[in-house]
Parts: C-alpha cells; sequence; structure tokens
C-alpha cells in the first residue's frame, strides 16, 4: 500500500527518474495536452502538479487535464456523437450561452462535424469530471519536490491526509454541471458524453441505461493502468454506460434517504446534551410519543 498520497506528479509516478521524468519535474511541464506546455493546475506560477492520488493502491484521477492522454476520449466520444468516416476536430473551453445570452458555463471540449466545404454540420460536448480531494494536497506536494529522489518512497503523515472526495465531486461539480450545461444540449437535442474515473464512476449510485441509438449521455469511464516496463501509468478505456438524460440527472442529484429513526436518535443525543448545560428537564423522543 502507497505510503503517501502522490501517484503522479507531472505526469509520471513518484518513483520515475528517466530523463523525461525529470525534465517534466524540472520544468513544470505537461506531458497531457494541455492548452500550454507548462502544468497550469491552480496556479500557472506555481502549479500543483498533481495528476493522480492513491487511494489505497488504486491511482485516481483528479486532474481533468490528465484524461486528455493521446486524445483517447475525444475518439471515444466522436464514436457516440457521429456515423462512421464523419469529418470532425474538437475545440476545448467553448462558452454555452442560455437564451438570455449569459454563460451557462464552458464545454470542456466541443466535438464538430464539417462537411467538404467546412460548414458545421453537427456537434456534440464532452464534460470532464476529474475528482476533488479532500485534506491538503499541497504539503504533500511541495514536500515531495524539495526532494524527489530523497522523498519518492516518502511516509507522509501531515495532517489533512488528502483523500479522493466522491460525494463532492458530484453534487459539487457533476449534479450542477448536467443541471445547467447539459440542460440546455438537451433541449437542442444534442448528445452529451461525461468522462469520469472508474472509481468515482463506481461511487454514484447505479444510472438506469439504454442503447447507445436512444442514448442523451455516453458516460465514458476510464481507468489508469500501470506499465512497469515504462514505470508510468495509461489511460485505459475501462466501459462506456449509455443512458437517457432525465433518469440519469434524477438520479445524480437526489439522495437517497436513510432511516428517520436514526436521525430521531441523533436529534435526541443533541437535545440530551443541551438538557445536560442546564435546560429544562430531559424531553421524551417522538418516538416515545408515537408509542403511546
Amino acid at each position: 500500500m502507497p505510503r503517501h498520497p502522490l501517484a503522479e506528479v507531472f505526469g509520471f509516478p513518484t518513483s520515475n527518474f528517466s530523463a523525461e521524468a525529470t525534465r517534466h519535474r524540472g520544468k513544470r511541464l505537461c506531458p497531457y495536452n494541455n492548452k500550454v506546455p507548462n502544468c497550469t493546475k491552480d496556479k500557472a506560477k506555481d502549479p500543483l502538479g498533481v495528476c493522480s492520488v492513491y487511494e489505497s493502491d488504486n491511482a485516481v484521477i483528479t486532474c481533468p487535464v490528465r484524461f486528455r492522454q493521446n486524445w483517447l476520449i475525444a475518439d471515444d466520444a466522436a464514436g457516440f456523437f457521429f456515423p462512421p468516416d464523419t469529418s470532425w476536430t474538437s475545440l476545448t473551453e467553448v462558452r454555452l450561452p442560455d437564451k438570455q445570452g449569459r454563460s451557462a458555463g464552458n464545454i470542456d471540449v466541443v466535438l464538430v462535424a464539417y462537411d467538404d466545404q467546412g460548414r458545421v454540420v453537427d456537434f456534440g460536448a464532452l464534460e470532464v469530471q476529474a475528482v476533488y480531494i479532500s485534506g491538503n494536497i499541497r504539503n504533500a506536494f511541495e514536500y515531495y519536490m524539495q526532494d524527489p529522489e530523497g522523498r519518492r518512497d516518502m511516509t507522509w503523515k501531515g495532517p489533512y491526509y488528502p483523500r479522493p472526495d466522491y460525494l463532492s465531486s458530484s453534487r459539487k461539480r457533476l449534479a450542477p454541471q448536467l443541471i445547467y450545461k447539459g440542460g440546455i444540449l438537451n433541449q437542442w437535442g444534442k448528445k452529451a458524453a461525461v468522462v469520469v474515473d472508474r472509481h468515482f464512476f463506481s461511487s454514484l449510485s447505479a444510472l438506469p441505461g439504454t442503447s447507445s441509438d436512444n442514448a442523451d449521455i455516453a458516460w465514458l469511464v476510464y481507468d489508469l493502468s500501470f506499465d512497469p516496463a515504462q514505470n508510468r501509468y495509461d489511460l485505459t478505456h475501462h466501459q462506456t454506460v449509455y443512458t437517457a438524460f432525465t433518469p440519469a440527472l434524477e438520479i445524480i442529484t437526489t439522495s437517497e434517504a436513510g432511516l428517520a429513526e436514526e436521525f430521531v436518535d441523533h436529534l435526541q443525543q443533541k437535545l440530551d446534551e443541551k438538557l445536560e448545560d442546564g435546560y429544562p428537564p430531559q424531553a421524551p423522543t417522538l418516538t416515545d410519543l408515537t408509542e403511546e
């Protein structure tokens, strides 16, 4: 099991000291088709060059640019959006307007199909959702970068140990993206593809599937596969799940209720704490009242 949270830094495992890996760390470069050669995550002048973090012995992608390796995601999305042999290209960070001309946000990647005269004939939207991190990843990153070779196998015991935060990733990021941007695309009758990490996707409630012909959304699920010969991780396609828009949105945005009795017990505990601090005598629980 890894003794620290850093799986990939500037595109390479922390134990990789090839000339290429050393160059990327030294010059703060991104090998995965960022908009510029350098990593720009968090801060352009002081980038947080963490591509993925460990959860147990699994590498989980935490940077959206990491999914651009070899532009595999674009090829897979184009297979869902367009018929075979379609001429298409990709445009990144495209502003999406609502009816009033206000921005509903930027689409990560728009795949544009065009004819022999170069005119747009169709398009599809590709949204990339990396995993948020809870805790402090920068402290571990900066500590490693001070002495990469000496700390390749460091044991990290800093406070607020960083971990993947799947719940925040779905509720704070993915759900709003589907509501605002996905809602507009769905009204236009355009398809969308959502790119996610395998471990993140497995944390979601099961989505009701449909056929690719009837789908509004293709969930493109990827994993990082370790190549020991190269001492590198490769982005690999794990599965594609096809869904309609509304059923998937309902699953993503609806919380699964627990037992009301457990919440009542929690309320009782809170009430008892107040009463012990000098408030009026202890009140009966709601459960006690209903049983009388």
